[in-house]
């Protein structure tokens, strides 16, 4: 927890400061009305005021009685600016500790990622999110309060009758004792709670973004089974929780009735055995022992809470930190000033194995593109097509050789400077909620009107964004579907085009176009962006048959590479590839 205390700034210490003077001032208030009530109680049993030596007067009564009265008044003022400021404290801490958990996970590598599972990473920004400031909300208060009201509470019965603080300290080992075998109970299925939580998230998550997929495969009841599953594993981890956590208040209340009446038998005999003239002054004694009494009790019952709570926000503590202490696998390099070159990509006897991998993705990729020219990436599924392109994009790091952008290793790049050398488009078609325009005009581009209008029509997505209400400022749903696959493709395109940029990446993003728009969109491609280098992962032949060069991939190693004719007559892969998608007479004009 002392990790994460960073995250306050000064006003937020400040507040904690403020927060802790009305929390001392509430209980010297709150432990300064049984004073007065020991008076009123001698004043009721006829005793003597020990200043004047005189009796007390019924004005007395009304005196002290005003001045509880207005204790109380001021322990209520105490405890709502107490809350003022700690509330505060904790509602700012915890919008900066998502923030921070946000801007960390960020700058994870897909490595980083997959390591914690989005399910997981969703749950320790929101769920242990909000059990730390819980924690922190409640912590302050109580964690001051209960140990101050304690200590306090003992020095001003102090000295008073040993049976009497005999009686607290029993009540007090009780407590302690119950709290501790709650806690030995608890902890270990608290951690497991969260864990659960996660796999909760994921599930869930799951059937929500494949809903299609159950409902057409009539598995409505399979994947109720899955959710049940954890489902059920949760509940049993909570009601066993709950359960030991419910003996505490019953136990709680047996000590508070206990010591009620330990005190009051206790004083019963004491003041049996007193001589008359002190009898008022033991029956003031005792009744406030009662309250200092339960004052210490309640003090206790705090802490208890306080350990209810501590637990499973621990567990998130933990959880938080552990992603922001991850180390990021793909770090900022020192920065590229200058570059000699423009547009270039080249891989130098790359080689490429997952984390946690058996084997190699990749093995020995060496090839150049130069500004201008288009490089394709053909071969089975599987055979580590997209995995190229995504070490150039540096979404990975390479476990051998070098990636090079512009003559320099992408590792001396930092991650916005090459990122702006790149139009990428993605495997998936991705678009996020907001209006047609926003999605264009993504990220850092800056693109002018004209600009994005250009970058809609080399998409080949004019047609379907002006039939939109509003055109450019149409609405976008969220994951973009209120659009079909094949615009949902044009415009991940239009965004990329938009940037301008040196490299464009291609990551089988023609699949769900029909022949003639595909046909379309590349002659537009290659008119607007003759500049540019691109590379290109394809399953259609039609799609890379004009590249400069074309890679064939089989099993992570290049069997092949030239451009189409060359690859027809030298790499027989290629020629199964092309004459199961062409005919005799397309390849013959090809």
């Amino acid at each position: 927890m002392l990790k994460l205390l960073k995250y306050l700034k000064k006003r937020e210490w400040i507040f904690a400061l403020c927060g802790v003077i009305f929390i001392i001032a509430q209980v010297w208030l709150d432990l300064k009305m049984p004073d007065y009530m020991n008076i009123i109680t001698q004043i009721a049993q006829g005793g003597i005021n020990a200043e004047t030596g005189a009796p007390y007067e019924l004005a007395d009564i009304w005196l002290n009685g005003g001045y509880m009265l207005l204790c109380a008044l001021g322990s209520m003022v105490c405890s709502i600016v107490t809350s003022y400021f700690i509330v505060n404290v904790a509602a700012n801490f915890s919008s900066r500790l998502r923030e921070s958990l946000y801007t960390k996970v960020q700058q994870f590598s897909m490595s980083e990622i997959n390591k914690f599972s989005t399910a997981s990473l969703i749950t320790r920004s929101t769920n242990d999110v909000q059990q730390v400031q819980m924690l922190l909300t409640m912590g302050l208060q109580m964690m001051i309060k209960a140990p101050v009201t304690a200590v306090w509470a003992i020095t001003k019965i102090a000295g008073k009758q040993w049976q009497w603080s005999a009686a607290v300290a029993v009540a007090v080992v009780l407590l302690l004792a119950m709290i501790v075998t709650i806690m030995l109970l608890v902890n270990k299925r608290f951690k497991k709670m969260q864990r659960l939580t996660d796999q909760l998230n994921q599930v869930t998550r799951e059937n929500l973004t494949g809903i299609r997929v159950v409902r057409a495969y009539n598995a409505e009841g399979f994947q109720q089974n899955k959710f049940e599953a954890v489902s059920n594993e949760f509940t049993n981890n909570q009601l066993f929780t709950g359960r030991i956590m419910s003996v505490m208040n019953p136990v709680m209340s047996m000590v508070m009735n206990g010591i009620s009446l330990a005190i009051y038998w206790i004083g019963a005999i004491i003041i049996n055995q007193a001589a008359l003239p002190e009898v008022p002054g033991l029956f003031g004694d005792m009744v406030v022992f009662m309250s200092y009494g339960m004052q210490i009790i309640a003090s206790f019952m705090m802490l208890a809470m306080m350990f209810m709570i501590m637990p499973r926000a621990m567990v998130s503590v933990n959880r938080i930190n552990e992603v922001l202490d991850t180390k990021e696998l793909i770090a900022d390099g020192k920065g590229v000033a200058h570059t000699s070159e423009t547009g270039t990509v080249e891989f130098r006897n790359v080689s490429f194995r997952y984390p946690d991998g058996q084997k190699n993705v990749l093995t020995d990729i060496s090839f150049q593109a130069k500004k201008g020219q288009t490089v394709a990436f053909i071969g089975a599924t599987g055979c580590g097509k997209s995995t190229i392109v995504n070490l150039a994009s540096r979404f990975y790091d390479v476990t051998a050789g070098q990636v090079l952008v512009d003559g320099h290793d992408v590792r001396e790049y930092r991650k916005h400077e090459l990122a702006r050398k790149i139009g990428y488009v993605s495997q998936k078609a991705v678009l996020f909620s907001g209006d047609i325009r926003e999605n264009v005009n993504f990220g850092d581009n800056n693109a002018s009107e004209e600009t994005i209008e250009k970058a809609v029509e080399i998409a080949q997505s004019t047609g379907f964004v002006d039939a939109q209400k509003g055109g450019l400022d149409g609405h976008v749903a969220q994951g973009g579907t209120n659009f079909s696959g094949g615009q949902k493709q044009r415009l991940s395109i239009a965004r990329a085009v938009a940037r301008q940029a040196e490299i464009y990446i291609f990551d089988d993003t023609f699949s769900a176009l029909d022949y003639k728009t595909d046909r379309e969109l590349r002659s537009a491609l290659k008119a607007e962006m003759k500049d540019s280098t691109c590379l290109i992962v394809a399953q259609r032949i039609g799609t890379i048959i004009d590249a400069d060069l074309i890679l064939v991939l089989e099993n992570g190693c290049v069997v092949g590479q030239g451009t189409h004719k060359e690859l027809l007559e030298s790499c027989d892969a290629y020629r199964e590839i092309a004459q199961s998608q062409l005919s005799e007479e397309e390849l013959l004009n090809a």
